[in-house]
């Protein structure tokens, strides 16, 4: 079943035949833009959520889960659930370390250290993000031509 707003955005993305030019393209369409991910664009990074972590990787050498999280102000959830779509496609990796206080380290106590995580931009990330960034590009120049 799907929800109001659910079916509304369902509309709003499906494309009629008859909003289609002669050579397949979108345009206009009852005073209204028809909108489509062009099918080369990559739908991973496109998500915003996806594309905020990893535009904040591209500019930092590494952030932990808290940083990341403060950064793209959303909650521990939601970041596990896109960083970890990220990871499995070789976009970032994940380092998990154990950080013990100083003040249990010196007592010598048995205290559990807390998880520290840490994100790092791969090689494919990064050529994943410039391919995204001049795929954008292209249809912002496009656009501006019009």
């Amino acid at each position: 079943m799907t929800s109001k707003g659910g079916a509304a955005a369902e509309r709003h993305h499906k494309v009629r035949a008859s909003e289609r030019t002669s050579d397949g393209k979108l345009h206009a369409f009852g005073g209204q833009a028809a909108e489509q991910v062009p099918p080369d664009l990559d739908r991973l990074i496109h998500e915003r959520m996806r594309l905020g972590i990893v535009s904040s990787l591209a500019v930092n050498p590494s952030l932990t889960f808290n940083e990341l999280k403060a950064l793209l102000k959303t909650t521990d959830g939601n970041l596990c659930i896109h960083a970890r779509k990220l990871e499995e496609a070789a976009y970032i990796t994940c380092n998990k370390s154990f950080d013990v206080p100083a003040a249990v380290r010196l007592a010598g106590s048995p205290t559990p250290s807390r998880t520290k995580t840490r994100y790092k931009l791969t090689a494919a990330g990064r050529r994943a993000l410039e391919r995204y960034l001049d795929h954008m590009e292209a249809l912002i120049r496009a656009t501006r031509e019009r």
